[in-house]
């Protein structure tokens, strides 16, 4: 039996990796030997303790890069390991884990990544808190806008820092405010960006771009919202899926006092 990791990246793109001394073609994906990663040990429970291991691994051109690693295209990616007969490939496979990659630590040409296992989900908060703001995500299931017909193409003419020139303006005032940009070519390809706000033809991102951005490189623009009732209703009347609690007495209540008439 031979350990395998499958890892998918959040742009797409998948790869496969694998300890055997020679590459092994599973389920239509290549699992490659280099660039040898290797995990620590691994423990299961039945219990409700977070599962974590780390993986170790060489950095390499062709396959898990210093700069890629760096840009952040491995965050949150899903990670599967596995073992596989290496001597029939196309045998049915043994699961030993799964989760999303967490933190990352690069040191000596090498790297090793925290491996988040499915029980981790359960530090997560159960009950909201309640705020004055949305706290849904423009477009997801809750908020329900159709972002389609919000989200456009357009071409970088000039960037100079945070601040980018596109050859198209915006269909309405700060109408990329708070919303998400993403590179459809050059030094950073795949990755997303959030913008702070927009004026006209001219985007300000809330980071700098990891590369430099040539000029004519194509984005993806996707319109976004200040989680605010009135922009809710106003611009994208859909004021019955707010997700906020805007009239909602907070603790500035208690530290009123009464006036005498």
């Amino acid at each position: 039996m031979a350990l395998c990791w499958r890892l998918d990246r959040l742009d797409g793109v998948t790869l496969g990796f694998t300890a055997h001394d020679r590459d092994l073609p599973i389920d239509g994906v290549l699992y490659s030997s280099r660039p040898g990663m290797l995990p620590s040990a691994i423990s299961q429970s039945d219990g409700f303790d977070v599962d974590t291991l780390d993986l170790d691994g060489a950095l390499t051109d062709d396959a898990i890069a210093e700069a890629d690693l760096a840009a952040g295209r491995w965050d949150g990616a899903n990670l599967t390991l596995f073992a596989a007969d290496w001597n029939d490939p196309s045998a049915p496979t043994l699961a030993i884990a799964r989760g999303e990659l967490g933190d990352v630590t690069i040191r000596d040409g090498a790297f090793t990544v925290e491996l988040r296992g499915a029980a981790a989900l359960l530090e997560r908060p159960v009950v909201e808190r309640t705020s004055p703001d949305c706290r849904a995500e423009l477009g997801d299931k809750r908020c329900r806008v159709d972002l389609a017909p919000r989200t456009r193409i357009a071409r970088v003419t000039e960037a100079e820092g945070m601040v980018l020139t596109l050859d198209a303006s915006e269909p309405s005032a700060n109408a990329y405010g708070f919303g998400r940009l993403r590179w459809l070519g050059g030094g950073n390809a795949g990755l997303g960006a959030a913008i702070a706000l927009s004026a006209g033809a001219t985007l300000t991102l809330r980071d700098p771009p990891f590369a430099s951005p040539e000029p004519g490189v194509l984005v993806e623009l996707t319109e976004g919202c200040d989680r605010l009732l009135a922009t809710c209703r106003s611009r994208f009347a859909n004021a019955a899926n707010f997700r906020g609690e805007p009239y909602l007495p907070g603790n500035d209540l208690l530290a009123r006092y009464g006036t005498g008439g």
